[in-house]
């Protein structure tokens, strides 16, 4: 799991400023002071049947700006309608029975999409409204930022993207990043990292059952689900993110029966592990 994984990003960022603030100095290109973060942070819709959201940090600055970041890997998840959706959910937020329109706050939502969603090589691309006839920027307070995950400049953007690809905390070269997914990943917050990893592994299951029921047929849908999950645990034991011991008693089989499965499979056991 990379900081590409939602589960894991909304932990590391979700109740921790110095890190929130820390990717928001680098996307937003000045300092900013936020004053509230959440991980996971669900806005309900107030029409019966209509979509709620969930958003992976939902950060909060000293000026009352909301910002909602995203992590996205599929491009399906990255759609431009739907950062058109997050910034209603939000902006329907903000404003109290009595309160005049131009009270409302600025918003922020921002993609951080493993790919370059535009394709041009920019590390940001930034969306504001604007006057047709004129070019004028509207100033309605609402902003759109995607952010490619795969720019790899010499800068502060491209340092922050080369960090968010690693899977090992001392792999890391931002000192408060390293030290909070090693908090998850090795220290005392491995029980809410546990949970993270059993919401991936469900996650990773279910793309890989809609892959082998498109080719297989949707009878074998089942099986694709457990071979998914099976998958799943073969990577995890071999990033070294569970041990073998509790990888086999989830699979109620022996680690040696393990080690062939995932052989077979063509992963391996680390050494030493």
């Amino acid at each position: 799991m990379t900081l590409f994984d939602d589960n894991l990003m909304s932990l590391v960022f979700g109740q921790n400023i110095e890190t929130t603030e820390l990717l928001l100095r680098v996307i937003m290109e000045r300092d900013i002071k936020v004053i509230d973060v959440r991980g996971q942070d669900e806005l309900k819709n107030p029409m019966i049947g209509g979509r709620c959201i969930t958003l992976d940090v939902h950060a909060i600055d000293v000026d009352g700006r909301h910002i909602d970041i995203e992590v996205q890997i599929n491009a399906e998840g990255s759609h431009v309608r739907r950062a058109r959706y997050h910034s209603s959910m939000m902006d329907a937020r903000m404003l109290k029975e009595g309160q005049e329109f131009k009270e409302i706050k600025d918003s922020y939502v921002i993609f951080i999409y493993d790919h370059d969603k535009f394709r041009k090589g920019l590390p940001f691309y930034h969306i504001q409204r604007r006057v047709d006839e004129t070019g004028e920027v509207f100033g309605d307070g609402s902003h759109i930022i995607y952010v490619n995950g795969r720019y790899e400049g010499n800068d502060d953007i491209g340092r922050m993207m080369r960090d968010f690809h690693q899977c090992r905390p001392e792999q890391i070269k931002s000192e408060a990043l390293s030290k909070a997914v090693a908090y998850y990943k090795e220290k005392e917050g491995r029980g809410a990292m546990s949970e993270a990893v059993r919401q991936y592994a469900m996650e990773y299951a279910k793309e890989y059952a809609k892959e082998y029921a498109k080719e297989y047929g949707e009878e074998q849908k089942q099986a694709g689900i457990k071979q998914g999950e099976n998958y799943m645990l073969y990577s995890l034991v071999q990033d070294g993110d569970i041990n073998p011991e509790k990888a086999a008693g989830r699979l109620e089989i022996t680690v040696d029966e393990l080690r062939h499965q995932m052989n077979e499979a063509g992963y391996q056991i680390p050494t030493g592990a």
